[in-house]
């Protein structure tokens, strides 16, 4: 599902990386950024986070004229008025300004590295809400951010996903060299698919995918025996009957189950069953139309 992140033709595509300190997922949103030069797509980063010659750094140099790198790196909060984009510009306005002012007039891919920072320094709802208006402006065709984990509560995280079209969540794999990724995508039609896969990434921005990697082959062997184990092998006691101890539990009469001749023996009454008679003395006063009379109530 990962590589098929990107063939999402409807417009207004969504798609978040989520990552946290223990893996980054800027290198699968280069991966993505690459593979949309290549298709001879614009290509706009705010980029908060890292400078632009990182980001740049494997790219396919044959499509650099493509990529437009608006730097919010070198003065992210507009303390020295040196940078022309800042965080306080990030606006669904604003952001398709700075769009419009290049000479690609087609809509382009728009790359937010990171979500994170934006959303410090915003009221997460004003960022949703400029988010989607984004989405629905036609300016872009699709929007990929970097959003980490670890810095945001979950009620933060839970509106920024559910704003997506594709969630992407990246962490540490427990088999050498591979990464797991988590991905949630919800069609048009309202129908969710959710997989989980196992990729390395190279420097060189090359995605391998596995569905289960083998561990020196060990994977595969486990699931194939964890089919095929008895659990009841190494039991210290016999939870299986014989044949002739089936059928002499099965002549065994239960203690509450009774024959047809015990049942018709307690439901007859006999001459000698015996009956409770109750005559009212004069000390009881009971009055047949109130029976309840001697209640307090």
């Amino acid at each position: 599902m990962l590589s098929e992140v990107l063939q999402g033709t409807e417009p207004g595509g969504f798609v978040i990386i989520r990552d946290t300190a223990c893996y980054s997922g800027r290198r699968l949103l280069k991966y993505y950024i690459n593979c949309a030069l290549k298709r001879g797509e614009a290509v706009h980063v705010l980029g908060f986070e890292v400078p632009e010659h990182e980001l740049c750094a494997k790219l396919d140099s044959s499509c650099l004229n493509l990529f437009h790198f608006h730097n919010a790196y070198t003065d992210p909060l507009g303390w020295t008025k040196q940078s022309s984009f800042t965080v306080q510009h990030f606006s669904a306005t604003g952001v398709t300004q700075l769009l419009q002012e290049t000479q690609h007039a087609k809509t382009s891919v728009l790359v937010i590295d990171s979500l994170s920072f934006i959303v410090r320094h915003h009221d997460p709802v004003v960022v949703c809400q400029e988010l989607q208006k984004l989405r629905k402006g036609g300016s872009v065709r699709m929007i990929f951010g970097l959003l980490h984990m670890d810095l945001h509560q979950q009620g933060v995280l839970g509106a920024l996903s559910h704003l997506a079209c594709t969630v992407i969540s990246v962490t540490p794999g427990n088999i050498a060299r591979y990464a797991v990724a988590n991905t949630s995508q919800r069609k048009k039609s309202g129908k969710v698919m959710q997989k989980e896969e196992f990729f390395t990434l190279t420097e060189d921005l090359t995605l391998s995918i596995e569905t289960k990697p083998n561990q020196s082959g060990k994977a595969q062997a486990d699931l194939h025996t964890e089919s095929e184990v008895d659990p009841m092998s190494n039991l210290t006691f016999n939870l299986r009957l014989s044949e002739v101890e089936r059928e002499a539990k099965e002549k065994v009469a239960l203690p509450f189950v009774f024959s047809e001749k015990k049942k018709s023996a307690l439901l007859s009454q006999g001459r000698g069953s015996g009956r409770i008679m109750y005559e009212p003395d004069a000390n009881d006063d009971f009055d047949e139309e109130d029976p309840d009379d001697d209640l307090d109530v």
